[in-house]
C-alpha cells in the first residue's frame, strides 16, 4: 500500500531529518522470545541475527529440556540454524564483514563459524585467559579485542590466521573497575594498529600495542564510550548523565549535552552512522544531536540497538526497525517547499498522471537543469524503501530523459536492476533489509555468497543471471557440496543427480565437490565425481589425498603435464618405501624416464637404487664411475673405481670397459707413489702425460718402469722421449740417439720436424738424409732449415736445373753463389 507522503516518519533534528523505517513485524510470533534474556549480535549489511540466552539454566521447552544454543535468524525472524553450545559462558558474540560469526567464551576459547551452517574453526587466546578469564569483547570488521579478568587487553586482527597479541599493559589493578571501554579499528589510527579507550576512575586511558596514554580527564567516571564509524569522533556518557562528543585524539570538544534521566543510566550508547548518538534504556531510545535535541522512541519491552554502516537497527519484541539520517538527495526532493529541479520533475510526473498541462510548464521551468534532475531522481530511487515512491521517482527520471535529445540511460537501467534485487532480498522470506549504501559496499558478488550461506540457491542463481554475474559455477558447486553433505540417497544416485545438474554448465569444476565428498567420508562418491573433472591438475591432488596413488599417477601421465607428473612422483617417493615406489614407477615408461632424469641431476643414490632395482648393473656402474671422477679424496675414488670394475666385470659386453677402468685405477696408484717419491704433482694425468712429465724431469728410471707396467708402445714412448728432449733442449741426447740407432720406431721425420720447429738447424741437418724421400722433399727440408747450398747440391745431383735456378735466388752471399756455379759447371762437364 502506497504511503500518503514520502516524508511520513521523518523527524527534524536541528538541520537534518531522520527517519525510522519499519523493516519487519511479527518476528517470532509462533514462539515469542524475551529479548531481555538474550545477548544479540547483528551481522553488518542486513546480515543474520545471532541470539544467545544469557540465562544458562535449562528450561522446559515444549515438554523437553531446552539445551543451550546460539540461534541464527534472518532479520525477518526466520530461523536459519540452531548451533548447539556446550562450551561455557559466552562473553563475546560478534560478526565480521563477511558474515563470519565469532564466539568468545569466558575461558578464552574462540570459535569462528565460517558460514551459517555450523562449520567452524577454533583457537584460544592464551595469555592467562584460562586462569583470569575474559570479561568483555569489542569487535571490528576483521578482528576483536578481549578484556581479561586481570584488566589486560588481547587483540586478534585476522580470523583466517589468528595470532592473539597482547597490547600494552594499562597497569590497572584487578580490583579497580573499568567502567566502560571502546576500540578504534586499525584503519582509523595513525599507527594502523587497533587502539583501546579504557574508562578508569575519572579519566580515559588510550592503549595500543606499545604504550598507554592517560588523557588526564576529571569529568568521569564514564559509563559508556562509543567511537563513530569513521573513527573521527568519540561519544562519552558520564555518571553525571552528560554526553560529550570529542575528537578521537581528545584535543577538541564538539558538544556537551545533559541527558537528565533522573539517575537512570542507559544500557547502551552507539552512533547512528557518523551523524548522531543513540542512547538506549530498557524500553526507550533517544537520539542526541549536537545541541541536545533528542528524538525519543518508547517500547513495551527490551530494545536492542544494533549499529550498521549507515544507521542503527532497533530490535524489540516482534519487530525490527531501521533508524537513519535521511539521505541528502531525498531531503532535497521531498522536503516541504522544495524547488530543486528533481522535485519539480517529480511534480511534473504527478501532473502528467492527472493529464494536466502543467506538466509541460514544469519541464520548461527546469529545462536547463533537466539532466541534473533526472540523475537526482535516479539516485533518490535507490535510497527510497517504499516501492510506490521508487516507481514515482523512476517514472519522473524516465519522463525527464525522454524529453532530452541525448541521454545515457545506463545509470537508469542499472538502478532499475538494483532496486529489483534490493526489493527481492528485503522480502520477509529472505529477510535481508539492505539499504542502497549497504548494497554498494557489500557488492552483488558478496550478496550471492550470503544467499548461498542461507541455502537460497535458486534465488541466488536468478539474481546472478539477472545481473549478468559470473557466479553461476560457484552457485552450482555450493549446491552440489550441500547435496553431498546432507543427502541420504545412495551414492550412485547422488553422483548421477550432481552430474546431470553440473555437466551442462560450462567451466564447472567437480574437484571441490569431490573433496567435500571425501571429507564427509564418502570416498567412493569422491572417486566417481573426479572422473568428471576435465582438468588433471584438479583431479590429481585430491586423488593423492584420498590415497588413490596409482590412479593419480595415471591421470597425471594422461595429462602430459611433466610438472604434474613430477609432483605426483615426489609425493609417492616421500610416502612409499623405496622398493614399493620403484614397483609403481617401473611399469610406466614416462614416469620412469622422469625419475631417471631427475635423479641423474639431483639424487645419484636414488639413480643407483633405480638401476639396481631394474637390474641395470652397467648403468649403475657408470653412475659410480661419475662419482669416482668427482671424488675429492683418492681413497674414495679408488674404492668407487674398484666397485665400478666389479660391476662391469659381471657383463661380457663391458669387459673392455672394466679392463680400462682397472688400468686407470692402477695408474692412479702409480701416480700416488710418484708424488710421494718425487714430490711433484702427477695425479689424474693421462698415461702419456705422466710418462712425458717424468721424461721432461729426466726421471728415466720411473718412466721406463711406467712404460713396462702399462705397456706403452715403443712408437708412443719414442715420441714422448723426443718431446721431452726438445723440452729440456737436450741436443746432445738427440745426436747420440741418431748415432746409436740406425732406425727409429717412429721414423726420422718427427725428429726433423721437432728440431726444425725448435730452430735447431744444425741438429736437424743430421736427420735430413735419414728421412729419405724424393729429391724434391730433401731439397725442401734443406731449404726449411736455411741450408740452401745443400738443397742446390741435391738438385744438381739429380739434374733438376729449374730447381737450381729457383734456389739460387735464395742464396745468402756471393761465396755461396760461386760454390753453386762451380758445382753446376762440374756436373755439366761430366
Amino acid at each position: 500500500m502506497a504511503s500518503s507522503s514520502p516524508t511520513d516518519g521523518w523527524e527534524l533534528v536541528e538541520n537534518h531529518f531522520y527517519r525510522k523505517i519499519q523493516s519487519y513485524t511479527g518476528l517470532w510470533e509462533e514462539d515469542p522470545l524475551d529479548l531481555s534474556e538474550y545477548l544479540v549480535a547483528a551481522a553488518p549489511y542486513g546480515g543474520a541475527l545471532a541470539l544467545y540466552r544469557t540465562d544458562t539454566e535449562p528450561r522446559a521447552y515444549r515438554g523437553t529440556q531446552q539445551k543451550p544454543s546460539i540461534d541464527l535468524y534472518t532479520c525477518s525472524g526466520k530461523p536459519i540454524r540452531k548451533l548447539p553450545w556446550d562450551k561455557g559462558v559466552v562473553k563475546g558474540l560478534g560478526w565480521s564483514d563477511d558474515e563470519k560469526l565469532l564466539v568468545i567464551t569466558a575461558d578464552g576459547k574462540v570459535r569462528c563459524y565460517h558460514d551459517l551452517q555450523g562449520d567452524f574453526s577454533q583457537f584460544t587466546l592464551g595469555y592467562g585467559t584460562e586462569t583470569h578469564g575474559v570479561r568483555d569483547v569489542r569487535f571490528w570488521s576483521s578482528g576483536f579485542v578481549a578484556l581479561t579478568g586481570d584488566n589486560r587487553l588481547i587483540a586478534v586482527s585476522r580470523y583466517d590466521e589468528p595470532r592473539p597479541r597482547l597490547l600494552a599493559d594499562p597497569e590497572v589493578p584487578q580490583e579497580t573497575p573499568i567502567h566502560s571501554w571502546a576500540i578504534v579499528p586499525p584503519a582509523y589510527t595513525l599507527s594502523r594498529h587497533v587502539e583501546v579507550f579504557l574508562a578508569v576512575e575519572k579519566t580515559i586511558y588510550i592503549v595500543d600495542q606499545t604504550e598507554v596514554q592517560n588523557q588526564m580527564m576529571d569529568q568521569g567516571p564514564f559509563l559508556h564510550i562509543s567511537v563513530s564509524p569513521n573513527g573521527n569522533l568519540t561519544a562519552l556518557y558520564s555518571e553525571s548523565e552528560r554526553v560529550w562528543v570529542v575528537s578521537t585524539d581528545f584535543q577538541n570538544k564538539w558538544s556537551e549535552v545533559d541527558v537528565g534521566m533522573g539517575g537512570t543510566h542507559p544500557i547502551d550508547m552507539v552512533w547512528c552512522s557518523n551523524d548522531s548518538v543513540v542512547l538506549a534504556w530498557q524500553d526507550e531510545v533517544q537520539m542526541m544531536g549536537p545541541n541536545g535535541i533528542a528524538l525519543r522512541y518508547f517500547y513495551d519491552d527490551r530494545v536492542h540497538v544494533l549499529p550498521d554502516v549507515d544507521g542503527v537497527k532497533l530490535l524489540s519484541g516482534g519487530k525490527l526497525e531501521f533508524l537513519q539520517k535521511v539521505p541528502d538527495i531525498l531531503e532535497e526532493i521531498f522536503r516541504i517547499g522544495s524547488t530543486s529541479p528533481a522535485s519539480v520533475l517529480l511534480d511534473a510526473i504527478d501532473q502528467l498522471e492527472k493529464e494536466s498541462p502543467k506538466a509541460d510548464d514544469d519541464i520548461q521551468l527546469i529545462r536547463q537543469q533537466l539532466p541534473e534532475a533526472v540523475n537526482s531522481c535516479i539516485q533518490a530511487a535507490g535510497y527510497e524503501f517504499n516501492v510506490h515512491w521508487q516507481k514515482q521517482l523512476l517514472k519522473a527520471a524516465s519522463f525527464g530523459k525522454s524529453v532530452l535529445e541525448l541521454y545515457n540511460s545506463d545509470e537508469f537501467v542499472e538502478m532499475t536492476e538494483t532496486l529489483r534485487v534490493l526489493n527481492a532480498v528485503r522480502y520477509y522470506e529472505v529477510g535481508m533489509p539492505l539499504t542502497y549504501d549497504q548494497y554498494l559496499r557489500l557488492t552483488p558478488e558478496k550478496l550471492i555468497e550470503r544467499l548461498l550461506n542461507r541455502q537460497q540457491h535458486l534465488f541466488a542463481l536468478r539474481i546472478s543471471e539477472y545481473l549478468h554475474l559470473a557466479t553461476a559455477p560457484k552457485i552450482y558447486i555450493h549446491w552440489a557440496c550441500l547435496k553431498v553433505r546432507h543427502s541420504s540417497l545412495p551414492e550412485d544416485e547422488i553422483c548421477r543427480t550432481i552430474v546431470d545438474k553440473l555437466s551442462s554448465q560450462p567451466g564447472i569444476s567437480f574437484e571441490e565437490v569431490a573433496r567435500t565428498a571425501f571429507n564427509e567420508g564418502r570416498g567412493h562418491l569422491a572417486t566417481q565425481l573426479l572422473n568428471y573433472e576435465p582438468r588433471a591438475g584438479k583431479q590429481v591432488p585430491l586423488l593423492l589425498s584420498m590415497e588413490e596413488d596409482d590412479i593419480a599417477l595415471d591421470k597425471a601421465i594422461e595429462s602430459g603435464d611433466t610438472d604434474l607428473i613430477q609432483f605426483v612422483l615426489m609425493h609417492l617417493k616421500k610416502k612409499l618405501p623405496l622398493a614399493q615406489f620403484f614397483r609403481v614407477v617401473n611399469p610406466r615408461p614416462v614416469a620412469y624416464s622422469l625419475i631417471e632424469s631427475e635423479a641423474r641431476q639431483d639424487d645419484r643414490e636414488l639413480l643407483k637404487d633405480l638401476y639396481y632395482q631394474d637390474d641395470r648393473r652397467a648403468d649403475g656402474a657408470y653412475v659410480v664411475l661419475e662419482e669416482a671422477l668427482m671424488a675429492d679424496e683418492l681413497p674414495k675414488e679408488l674404492d668407487k673405481l674398484s666397485l665400478t670394475t666389479k660391476l662391469l666385470s659381471d657383463s661380457k659386453l663391458h669387459l673392455v670397459d672394466a679392463a680400462a677402468i682397472s688400468e686407470f685405477s692402477a695408474l692412479l696408484t702409480f701416480q700416488e707413489n710418484l708424488e710421494r717419491i718425487l714430490a711433484s704433482p702427477y695425479l689424474h694425468l693421462s698415461l702419456n702425460d705422466t710418462a712425458l712429465q717424468l721424461l721432461k724431469q729426466n726421471h728415466s728410471t720411473q718412466a721406463n718402469k711406467l712404460k713396462s707396467e702399462f705397456k706403452i708402445p715403443d712408437t708412443t714412448y719414442t715420441y714422448l722421449r723426443l718431446r721431452a728432449w726438445i723440452h729440456r733442449r737436450d741436443w746432445p741426447a738427440i745426436e747420440e740417439y741418431s748415432i746409436k740407432n740406425k732406425k727409429s720406431p717412429i721414423g726420422w721425420v718427427p725428429f726433423f720436424e721437432e728440431l726444425a720447429n725448435a730452430k735447431q738447424p744444425k741438429v736437424a741437418a743430421l736427420f735430413v738424409e735419414k728421412c729419405g724421400g724424393a729429391p724434391r722433399e730433401r731439397m725442401e727440408r734443406w731449404e726449411r732449415i736455411g741450408m740452401v747450398v745443400e738443397a742446390c747440391k741435391v738438385a744438381i745431383q739429380v739434374g733438376d736445373w729449374a730447381a737450381v735456378e729457383e734456389l739460387k735466388v735464395k742464396l745468402k752471399n756471393e761465396g755461396e753463389r760461386r760454390e753453386v756455379e762451380r758445382l753446376v759447371e762440374g756436373k755439366k762437364r761430366r
